[in-house]
């Protein structure tokens, strides 16, 4: 991607805000106002869902909503965290639900001219090597699963233009750089190109060089978040921005510190990013839980102005 258009997260809006917004027209309307090029639907609690726009109408009018404020949708994230325990869940060999699910919020992204899909491992760091119901798959059997299930996904997305996301982080399974390479190569060659990571900066630092909440041996890169960029280049279908301090919030993943802040070098990340294959020119800033997200969304813009007329101009 020669160029980039700056996007943001809608979810920073809902989590640990003193008062949420939990109007999306408002969302829209502010982000227009600081001259943000798109937006990156989360797509649950009261925000805009299959549940809020069941039909094709109801969804033609939100997509145009979003092109009337000039904006475009960069991605969508769903709500797939009910189906996290085995029997009923993502783990199940032949996941009924959770690829039903999958399936309406592809219709639905598709129809709000979305191409991006975000998917998320669910489960905590220690999932597979601790009891749940009864049952201790392994690592091994778990990462299978996960591969499983996602080839399905992936395919299920390819028939609607859409390329699927997998954000890797600390709080979540499947954490250390080996294992972030080892599951995106396996859904990819059962002939999904269209599945790939979404490469958080954060998160990216968080794994590969604190190697925060892995289990077992640590495993860390000398060259950090960079070299793990480097051994997923051409793999990243989606990419965040935003800085890290190093830290795992109360939520016990990645904090997001605002741009600036934290220990990130984004004059080296963003060319590897820009070289690193990513199929569109979005760059996404993720704010999730930062408690005053509005307080610093302008900051974030013209932060990520500054490095797109260095590095990224049209």
């Amino acid at each position: 991607m020669a160029k980039a258009r700056i996007s943001i997260g809608t979810w920073a809006y809902l989590f640990n805000q003193e008062e949420p917004t939990n109007d999306f027209h408002t969302i829209l309307h502010k982000l227009q106002d600081l001259g943000y090029d798109g937006v990156e639907l989360g797509s649950f609690g009261p925000h805009p869902s299959p549940a809020t726009h069941p039909t094709k109408a109801s969804r033609a009018k939100l997509r145009k909503e979003i092109a009337d404020h000039g904006l475009s949708l960069s991605g969508i994230a769903v709500d797939l965290w009910a189906f996290k325990t085995p029997g009923t869940s993502i783990m199940d060999e032949i996941p009924a639900a959770y690829l039903t699910a999958f399936l309406g919020w592809c219709v639905f992204a598709s129809e709000l001219d979305a191409k991006t899909i975000r998917v998320d491992t669910v489960v905590a760091p220690n999932f597979f090597e601790a009891d749940a119901e009864g049952q201790k798959i392994g690592a091994d059997k778990g990462m299978e699963r996960f591969i499983g299930v996602w080839d399905k996904s992936s395919k299920i997305a390819a028939d609607y233009g859409l390329n699927v996301c997998w954000e890797f982080e600390p709080g979540f399974a499947f954490n250390k750089p080996s294992e972030i390479v080892k599951l995106v190569d396996g859904v990819r060659a059962k002939g999904n190109s269209n599945f790939g990571v979404l490469y958080d900066t954060c998160h990216a630092h968080m794994c590969a060089t604190v190697g925060a909440n892995q289990t077992g041996t640590k495993e860390t890169l000398p060259g950090g978040e960079l070299e793990l960029l480097e051994k997923l280049k051409g793999k990243v279908t989606h990419i965040h921005l935003i800085d890290s301090d190093g830290s795992l919030n109360e939520h016990n993943t990645s904090t997001h510190n605002p741009f600036g802040t934290g220990k990130l070098d984004f004059d080296k990340l963003v060319p590897a990013m820009q070289a690193s294959g990513v199929p569109h020119d979005w760059w996404t800033v993720d704010l999730c839980f930062w408690p005053h997200a509005w307080d610093v969304t302008a900051q974030s813009k013209k932060y990520l102005d500054k490095l797109r007329e260095k590095f990224a101009a049209a």
